[in-house]
């Protein structure tokens, strides 16, 4: 089950790498170091902060296969040009991508048994990746700018974490990603916002 779950997630956020590679007009090294980078960066973040080395996208390597593999089957332009077309699927891709990686990270940091790092981990490991993808894209990181992204991940992550002392493991991190998912798509159709910064106007 928890296998799927990471594929699943690998898989997501490969075409969510991809995308803003082709954004960028990319040639096809850049799009699959980008959907790799955001399908295992924030699992290698993770597993460098839980001391697990070498990190698990290293030592089973089937998760970066599977986003090399997404990585250039989107590029090819047909199905690149149909996957642009609809904003909805990738949005719903990436929520996909965010909400099962924050409870696979969870999942990860169980046996520390601290509470304060599964959820650390939790949101670190959902949107890690993403945060690399852009900094390698040159674009200010998307969670610091845009709807209430870091807040789902971390809000799935707490669900997960205090949920999983209570009941089946399975079913805390089904509830967990369930509940990211639905925040980040809300989030995303009501346009919620953190307040944002704005610099002093100047006066004459």
């Amino acid at each position: 089950m928890e296998m799927a779950l990471e594929i699943l997630g690998t898989v997501a956020f490969a075409i969510s790498g991809v995308n803003v590679a082709v954004s960028k007009k990319m040639d096809v090294l850049g799009v699959v170091v980008l959907g790799l980078v955001t399908a295992v960066g924030g699992g290698i973040i993770r597993d460098i902060i839980l001391g697990i080395t070498p990190p698990t996208a290293f030592r089973e390597p089937v998760y970066m296969m599977v986003a090399i593999g997404v990585s250039i089957i989107c590029f090819i332009p047909p199905i690149r040009r149909w996957i642009n077309r609809r904003e909805m699927i990738l949005r719903v891709i990436d929520a996909i991508g965010l909400g099962v990686f924050t409870v696979v990270g969870v999942r990860a940091s169980i046996p520390f048994t601290s509470g304060f790092l599964s959820i650390f981990v939790g949101t670190l490991t959902g949107v890690g990746g993403g945060v690399l993808r852009d900094v390698f894209a040159t674009n200010k990181p998307y969670i610091f700018v845009k709807h209430f992204y870091a807040c789902a991940s971390l809000l799935g992550a707490i669900a997960c974490t205090y949920l999983w002392r209570v009941m089946d493991g399975i079913w805390a991190m089904v509830i967990g990603a369930v509940l990211t998912i639905v925040l980040r798509l809300l989030a995303a159709k009501f346009r919620w916002s953190l307040p944002k910064a704005h610099g002093d106007e100047e006066t004459e």
